[in-house]
C-alpha cells in the first residue's frame, strides 16, 4: 500500500478546512461555491447557496462594499463592517474581496474579534484598507524608469520647448513613482515631511500638465491673490492633490463647449484645525479653490466622495479623492466639497497653513 503521508490535500479540501467563510462569486454576483464555514455563517447549505445572488443572504450597512462588489477588479480589505445575515442576525465581520479574473471574485468573511485580526486597518479610513501588491508596484516602476531614462537622453538633443517638455515627462515619471509608493500606504499614518512652498508653482505645473495632455479641452481662469506667502506643504503631494481635482473637473465636463475651470487663491479667516496630539489649534488661512461649471456630483454620493470605493466613473476605482483627503490631512490641511446650485458650480476648497509659524495661533 502506498505511503500517503506526504500527499498534499487538494485545493477543495484545504478550502473546506479554513475557519473563515470563503465564497466564490460569479460576474453576476451569484454564489458559485462556498466552504463549510460559509455554510455555518450564512446558515444555509452549499446546495441552497450555489446559484443564488449573494444579496439574498448578506446585506452590508456600508454602501461602499456594494460598490466594490460591482467593480470586479477591486481589491478590498475592511474591518468591523456591520452585515445583516438572513432576516434577524446582525454581525460585525472582517472582509476580504479579491478579483480572480474574468469577473469572478473571492469573498472572505470572518467575525470581528474571532481570533487574531486578519487584516490591518486604519481608523481614520473607517476600517478600510486598500491593498497594493508589491509585485504590481514593481512591474509599474520598471517601465517608468525606462521612460525616464529615454526622456533624459532625448532632452540632451533638444532645446527650448522640447527640453521643457522632456523635463516635464521626467518630473511626472518621478511623481507617478512616488504616487505608487503612496498608494501602497494609503491608510498608514506616516506622512511626508512638509516644507515652505510657493503655492503658485504647483498650480502652474498642474495647469501645464493638463493643457499639454488635453489641449483646448477646457478654459482656465485664474483669480489669484499675489500677496499670499509660502504655505506649509509637500510640493509633490500638493501637485497630486491639485492634479486629481483638476483632472476630475475636466473629465466631468468632457465634450462641454463652455467647459471652464477657475483656480482661486485667497486669505480666509476663522478656519482652524485642532491638533489631537497636544489639544492645540493651527490656523488654515490660505484657501486654494478649484471650481468648474460642469454637471456636478450626484447628490446620492456627494456626502461620501472622500470615502474609498465611491465613484461615478464606470472605470474608476474610487480611490482618487480618498487619497486626496489623506494627502491634505498629512499636510495639516483640510478639503471640502460644495455645490453652488445657483451659479452651477462645483467647488473643492483646500485650506492650508502658512509656513511662517508666527502667523499660527
Amino acid at each position: 500500500m502506498a505511503d500517503l503521508a506526504g500527499v498534499v490535500p487538494d485545493a477543495a479540501a484545504q478550502l473546506q478546512s479554513l475557519p473563515m467563510a470563503v465564497v466564490m462569486l460569479r460576474a453576476d454576483r451569484s454564489i458559485a461555491a462556498a466552504n463549510a464555514a460559509a455554510e455555518n455563517m450564512l446558515e444555509q447549505s452549499a446546495r441552497r447557496l450555489i446559484g443564488r445572488p449573494l444579496s439574498e443572504f448578506l446585506r452590508f450597512d456600508d454602501a461602499r462594499i456594494g460598490l466594490a462588489l460591482d467593480q470586479p477588479d477591486t481589491n478590498l480589505a475592511a474591518h468591523g463592517m456591520r452585515v445583516e445575515i438572513g432576516r434577524n442576525s446582525v454581525r460585525k465581520v472582517d472582509i476580504s474581496l479579491s478579483p480572480v479574473g474574468d469577473g469572478w471574485q473571492l469573498l472572505v468573511l470572518n467575525e470581528s474579534g474571532a481570533g487574531s485580526p486578519l487584516f490591518d486597518s486604519e481608523p481614520s479610513a473607517e476600517g478600510f484598507a486598500v491593498r497594493g501588491p508589491d509585485i504590481l508596484a514593481h512591474e509599474i516602476k520598471n517601465p517608468l524608469a525606462a521612460i525616464k531614462g529615454a526622456a533624459q537622453l532625448i532632452e540632451r538633443q533638444l532645446d527650448g520647448a522640447g527640453r521643457r517638455l522632456s523635463g516635464l515627462i521626467t518630473a511626472e515619471v518621478d511623481r507617478i513613482a512616488l504616487l505608487i509608493d503612496q498608494m501602497q500606504s494609503l491608510t498608514r499614518r506616516t506622512a511626508a515631511p512638509v516644507r515652505p512652498c510657493n503655492i503658485y508653482e504647483p498650480l502652474a505645473r498642474v495647469r501645464e500638465i493638463v493643457e499639454t495632455a488635453h489641449p483646448g479641452s477646457v478654459r482656465f481662469v485664474e483669480q489669484f491673490d499675489p500677496s499670499i506667502p509660502p504655505v506649509l506643504s509637500d510640493v509633490d503631494n500638493l501637485v497630486q492633490v491639485l492634479l486629481n481635482l483638476i483632472t476630475n473637473a475636466r473629465e466631468a465636463m468632457e465634450g462641454q463647449e463652455d467647459a471652464c475651470i477657475t483656480l482661486t487663491t485667497k486669505f480666509v479667516s476663522g478656519v482652524r484645525l485642532r491638533l489631537s496630539r497636544d489639544d492645540s489649534y493651527i490656523r488654515l488661512p490660505v484657501e486654494v479653490r478649484v471650481s468648474d461649471n460642469g454637471p456636478g456630483i450626484d447628490a446620492d454620493i456627494a456626502e461620501d466622495i472622500f470615502s474609498p470605493f465611491v465613484t461615478t466613473k464606470k472605470t474608476g476605482q474610487g480611490l482618487g479623492l480618498a487619497l486626496v483627503q489623506k494627502l491634505v490631512r498629512d499636510m495639516n490641511g483640510r478639503i471640502v466639497h460644495e455645490r453652488d446650485v445657483q451659479q452651477g458650480l462645483t467647488k473643492f476648497r483646500l485650506f492650508l497653513p502658512l509656513a511662517d509659524q508666527e502667523n499660527q495661533a
